[in-house]
């Protein structure tokens, strides 16, 4: 009975704490709404560069950043650590913006290379799995994606914060990838489904799950789903990857890369390997553009 009672009292101090977030946030959404993207997303790297180290461990961030950059100097290491919180903040506050994004900026802020791959993707009208990595302003390949006519099925984990995602969702259903599905074992069976009726997939395969399978990333073992390999050796769809790069502050620069066809014979470790192989090169391509805060190889 106490235990039951202490769980219920720090269900209900968690909902208070996440409430109390939401409400601060909120007015930084309406003031970056007034000023304009420029100079929102300046002023979002620079509060998440202050504010940032006091949210997530360092210890944790330069543990993560020498797994996969081992020889990499003290100095690095801090430069990549500012650049991950000034992205980082730059995203928060781009997200008020995913509407424009969508519309009148889209010609002008975002340069696709590898339009042609997307064009034959929706010609062919077969379920093909995207696949990237939390780098730069992530949110746009998914919105890129079906903006070009896929049909498209986007795997997301949900943000602990209750109140922040019901926002998010709402954002990225109205503007990124109208099928928003949960990951976990029900979201996968919702992703067969459409995928049966001609849907394509994308997903991040960068995060540590629990129900996935330890492969090595950058060397270390590092839990990592599965989804992609079980899709591929199931039904043979072919796996493309998507890198996105920010520049000049507020542009972005997505480059599709050609479908990759996996053999009947490639085991899911097989596969999970190449894709996490795919995703290293992609991150240090721009280290300080991708998340190092979350425990990786934990």
């Amino acid at each position: 009975m106490k235990k039951n009672y202490l769980m219920l009292y720090l269900i209900r101090m968690k909902l208070i704490k996440y409430f109390f977030q939401f409400l601060l946030i909120i007015p930084f959404f309406l003031l970056f709404k007034i000023i304009g993207l420029k100079y929102s997303s300046f002023i979002g790297g620079k509060l998440f560069e202050a504010i940032g180290p006091f949210f997530r461990s360092k210890r944790i961030i330069y543990s993560n950043i020498n797994n996969a950059l081992p020889k990499i100097s003290s100095r690095e290491i801090k430069k990549i650590t500012k650049q991950m919180w000034n992205n980082y903040g730059r995203v928060f506050a781009e997200y008020i913006f995913i509407k424009s994004f969508r519309n009148e900026l889209f010609n002008s802020h975002i340069l696709i290379k590898g339009q042609d791959i997307l064009d034959d993707i929706k010609k062919n009208n077969k379920p093909i799995i995207f696949v990237s990595g939390h780098l730069s302003n992530f949110e746009l390949m998914a919105m890129v994606i079906e903006k070009s006519g896929i049909k498209l099925a986007a795997i997301y984990r949900p943000l602990n914060n209750y109140f922040l995602n019901i926002l998010m969702e709402k954002i990225r259903k109205k503007y990124i990838c109208k099928q928003q599905i949960k990951k976990g074992i029900g979201g996968l069976k919702e992703i067969i489904r459409l995928n049966k009726i001609g849907y394509s997939t994308a997903l991040m395969i960068d995060q540590r799950v629990s129900e996935g399978i330890k492969i090595n990333f950058f060397g270390q073992p590092a839990f990592t789903t599965t989804i992609p390999a079980q899709l591929v050796k199931k039904y043979g769809y072919p796996v493309v990857f998507l890198h996105i790069e920010r520049y000049e502050d507020i542009k972005f620069k997505i480059v599709v890369q050609n479908p990759i066809y996996f053999s009947k014979n490639d085991t899911s470790i097989k596969i999970t390997e190449k894709l996490n192989n795919h995703l290293e090169k992609m991150i240090l391509s721009k280290p300080g553009h991708w998340i190092w805060s979350h425990n990786r190889w934990k």
